[in-house]
């Protein structure tokens, strides 16, 4: 038997071991009291970054043959404790819930459209010149609130590797291309990034964000394009590329993927509209049929374009699993280890993060815009920033009609820095995990964990500063 087989079949059994052998909870116990956990129970979540961090910088060949089992690892540790704190049944209904009603969703959109944009193949020659590439960064980042930030991310990620591999200093293009096109050009539709779609799911108007946050946007992504153009035009000039001879013309093949990202999306606005009032009670967890119907569609989808698109297509993508089934095992780790983390968030002021609260509301009461920020992006930028987003949304009041109105600058504080800050690490948005997996399997030499985090902090951090104290529209007007 494949020993991959074996260690995964261990480790099934012994978690079942352990829920089975310890002292069971009535079933409908799904809640775990936050308020009774203390820090320590953090640290499976943390030592689950810290090897997302440290691993590929120092054991590489090691991290990327056995980086599932790190996850594992981490994740058992995580719900062992939970075991030990709350009993086995309620760690399983918390499992249950953290598994289907937030990672499964999560998973299912980023795969098919992960299959989908890898299907569609853009040809001929694309000279890397700055004009260029700030042309396809500028599209992405455009197309980014449209098809989403994984799939504009899938679909010119490729064809913009291919123009600049030649070039001897490549990486800062695929940096700026996570920035902008995997996280900031997803702010002004719930279609754009998950959190915003969780806000559109709890009550947020369709075009609030692009109402709200366009000038925002469009302020951040020009100073990134304009410092984007000045770095290349700097390199470009030490590094003239060869004439190769007569271009071939561009040209798109696999167009039914397009259609089937249209179909995607559709899937999403369908699901958030129509409320059948039938759900599914699974240990406590309420599975809606929308949601089973739109990750059952999605799926279909994928499918779809695997049939439909010719595999020398994907060929010639340099198209592999492995940068989704990378996502997908360390995400499902994340998932799991941060369920103490939530519980403790969501205690408030009676949990062990209660200097959060009061870092973010005023003595009478009143947010703080700048801390909702601030706190939101950061911790975003470590966290997952759909269940980030979701929390903040919830310390506001959790009242859509009041945070689109009366407290619109705390909303779009909690969405421009869910999204924003995405940028910040490879795990702040999953399509930044994507496209630096992609960039490296095409011998793109990408930058560490912190490499990154330094990189992208040096361009982005002055950015939100600027936002911070120098408010460019009413919304932004802080206190």
């Amino acid at each position: 038997m494949d020993p991959k087989r074996i260690v995964t079949r261990l480790w099934s059994q012994a978690l079942a071991a352990i829920l089975t052998l310890l002292p069971q909870q009535a079933w409908a116990a799904t809640g775990l009291d936050g308020a009774a956990m203390r820090w320590p129970y953090a640290l499976p979540f943390a030592g689950l970054l810290l090897s997302i961090a440290l691993g590929p910088l120092l054991f590489a060949k090691f991290w990327h043959h056995h980086y599932g089992k790190f996850a594992a690892a981490w994740s058992l540790l995580a719900l062992a404790s939970l075991v030990f704190f709350a009993g086995g049944m309620a760690t399983l209904a918390a499992l249950v819930h953290a598994v289907l009603v937030e990672y499964l969703g999560f998973i299912v959109l980023l795969f098919s459209l992960y299959v989908v944009a890898g299907g569609v193949l853009i040809t001929g020659d694309i000279k890397a010149t700055p004009a260029t590439n700030a042309g396809i960064l500028a599209l992405g980042t455009l197309g980014a609130s449209i098809v989403g930030t994984t799939g504009a991310a899938m679909i010119l990620i490729r064809p913009l590797i291919r123009a600049n591999r030649p070039r001897r200093h490549n990486t800062h293009v695929v940096i700026f291309f996570i920035v902008l096109v995997a996280n900031v050009g997803g702010a002004l539709s719930p279609l754009g990034d998950p959190p915003l779609f969780v806000g559109f799911l709890h009550g947020v108007d369709f075009f609030w964000t692009t109402r709200a946050l366009w000038l925002q946007t469009a302020i951040v992504a020009g100073l990134l394009l304009a410092i984007f153009v000045a770095v290349d035009v700097w390199h470009f000039r030490s590094e003239p590329l060869a004439d190769t001879g007569p271009a071939q013309p561009v040209r798109i093949r696999g167009l039914v993927n397009l259609v089937l990202i249209a179909a995607i999306v559709a899937s999403l606005l369908a699901s958030a509209m129509w409320k059948p009032g039938i759900a599914f009670d699974i240990l406590g967890t309420k599975l809606d049929l929308e949601d089973v119907v739109r990750n059952l569609a999605l799926l279909a989808i994928a499918a779809l374009s695997v049939w439909l698109t010719p595999d020398e297509h994907r060929q010639a993508n340099g198209f592999t699993w492995e940068p989704i089934r990378e996502v997908a095992k360390l995400f499902a780790g994340i998932f799991v280890a941060i369920i103490p983390v939530i519980a403790m968030l969501n205690a408030g002021n009676d949990g062990a993060f209660a200097w959060l609260l009061s870092a973010v509301t005023e003595p009478d009461g009143a947010p703080r815009e700048v801390a909702y920020f601030w706190f939101t992006g950061l911790m975003s930028a470590f966290l997952d920033n759909a269940p980030t987003y979701l929390l903040f949304f919830e310390l506001a009041g959790g009242d859509p009609q009041v945070l689109m109105h009366e407290l619109s600058g705390t909303l779009a504080s909690i969405s421009m820095g869910a999204v924003y800050m995405g940028a910040l690490t490879y795990i702040g948005n999953a399509p930044n995990f994507m496209v630096s997996s992609i960039a490296s399997e095409s011998g793109i030499e990408m930058p560490s964990f912190f490499g990154y985090l330094l990189r992208a902090g040096a361009v982005l951090i002055p950015l939100f500063l600027l936002l911070t104290f120098l408010p460019v529209a009413p919304i932004l007007h802080w206190h």
